[in-house]
């Protein structure tokens, strides 16, 4: 494996969580429990291509200001031992409980999508978020229900009532995706009530990290629908991550959706969304990362012994059948640097301070094109009502993504070394991307039909936690 090297590795970041070596993906067990906020990711920390994964860990007080905590899970039981994969936690009282997939690959001549694989649903019981008091298999794989490959996993539980709910993702054997829901009145007996939901041969082959989050009468289901069908501007990353909007009919047990399948972030970078509700909102974290994108697109830090990070932390707010997504306001926090320009049509900047950075955008009036050159080789543009995002060698291998708007009025962007979070409309859609500038241009240029207000900050944390 090659080490990680830090001391001169302009790619590691400033306030997005990575690993500080090896392999990270989706994120899991998010919960704020007695006045800490933890998350959990999938974790290789020997390898930063991949393997069997184990649960990191880091801790925060603020969102903002992390910790890096010994390793949560690692496989190694009967019931794990290839991988402790993706699931949630819900707090209940002093304690947390944990449910996660284990998996297992079974020895001989299989090819582990209809035979040769068990995917366990572990729970885990913890009194402090850190330490494991309990950790017992409570729905074994064969306990699944037939009309199933051998792909079920990512649980999430939840309670309604005396009762609570496990949904997990799913692949029937007409390859297409589903999930699955289980009922239980103590969390370790669980009966499975159908499926909550099932797709078409349009709408993907597995659906992953099934996530529901209920806002009043209205719900909102989040999923990762591996095979979708691209869809003229949507859905064209290998792997994608998508919403629908509807309600809970608790009698019958099943999702009533009341529109189509819509695309959560119109980057090259994001999958497996995560929620939790940390007693007064919503909070989404993702994987700033997909699988299977090579040789289309591709993350060099591999060589330097680390791979991917966390997007940002994002408020979660439904508006009517519109999931908006917004930076959370603790990151105002860490603002420095301010710089203001007033109704300008024009900025050139060719080397701006900072390489973590925030800035917003407010348009006077709607414009009818803009250009906004950044980082190295990376320029956002409007014409037309469409808004495209490329990037240049700094992308290795991204190119573009577009997304069509009926009005644009204002931007708010992120970046941080390597990762750059557009946020459109105020929340109305966001791109998420990774990028790799060199060290030579660090510029900012923008030019437009239509003045606008600028607002620019240095996003600076006192240590630089992932070095």
């Amino acid at each position: 494996m090659a080490e990680a090297n830090h001391d001169f590795d302009q790619w590691r970041q400033a306030y997005h969580l990575m690993p500080k070596r090896g392999w990270l993906n989706d994120p899991n067990g998010a919960v704020y429990f007695k006045g800490t906020y933890h998350v959990y990711h999938q974790y290789v920390p020997d390898n930063p291509k991949g393997g069997a994964t184990h649960w990191g860990h880091k801790t925060s007080k603020d969102l903002v200001h992390f910790k890096e905590e010994p390793v949560f899970l690692s496989p190694g039981k009967c019931f794990d031992k290839d991988g402790v994969y993706s699931g949630g936690a819900m707090k209940l009282g002093d304690q947390i409980h944990f449910f996660y997939t284990g998996n297992v690959k079974k020895e001989g001549d299989y090819d582990y999508l209809y035979n040769g694989r068990d995917q366990n649903v572990v729970h885990v019981v913890s009194s402090d978020g850190y330490s494991i008091d309990q950790r017992h298999v409570v729905i074994p794989h064969e306990d699944f229900p037939p009309g199933f490959t051998n792909h079920i996993r990512d649980p999430k539980v939840f309670q309604h009532g005396n009762l609570f709910y496990m949904i997990l993702g799913g692949r029937k054997l007409d390859n297409t995706g589903a999930i699955l829901l289980f009922e239980s009145e103590d969390l370790d007996h669980w009966d499975y009530k159908g499926n909550l939901l099932e797709g078409n041969e349009d709408q993907g082959y597995m659906w992953e990290a099934p996530d529901l989050v209920e806002f009043g009468d209205q719900a909102v289901l989040l999923f990762s629908p591996q095979g979708i069908r691209a869809n003229h501007n949507s859905f064209l990353n290998p792997h994608s991550a998508g919403y629908l909007v509807g309600r809970m009919d608790w009698d019958s047990l099943q999702f009533i959706p009341k529109g189509p399948i819509k695309e959560l972030d119109q980057g090259f970078d994001f999958y497996a969304p995560h929620t939790f509700d940390d007693g007064h909102r919503t909070i989404m974290w993702a994987w700033m990362g997909v699988s299977d994108s090579s040789p289309e697109y591709i993350y060099p830090t591999v060589n330097r012994g680390w791979q991917h990070c966390l997007t940002m932390p994002r408020l979660l707010e439904l508006k009517g059948d519109r999931l908006l997504q917004k930076p959370l306001q603790e990151y105002e926090n860490i603002r420095t640097n301010r710089l203001e320009i007033q109704n300008t049509k024009k900025i050139a900047y060719g080397d701006i301070v900072g390489h973590s950075y925030e800035f917003d955008l407010d348009f006077v009036d709607q414009p009818s094109h803009f250009t906004l050159d950044l980082l190295e080789d990376t320029r956002l543009a409007y014409k037309e009502g469409t808004l495209t995002l490329n990037h240049g060698p700094s992308g290795y291998g991204r190119r573009s993504r577009q997304l069509d708007l009926d009005s644009i009025s204002h931007l708010q962007i992120f970046v941080d070394h390597s990762s750059l979070e557009i946020f459109v409309n105020h929340g109305e859609a966001v791109f998420s991307s990774r990028v790799f500038p060199g060290t030579k241009e660090n510029k900012m240029v923008f030019d437009s039909d239509t003045a606008a207000n600028l607002l620019y900050w240095v996003l600076e944390l006192s240590e630089w936690w992932g070095k």
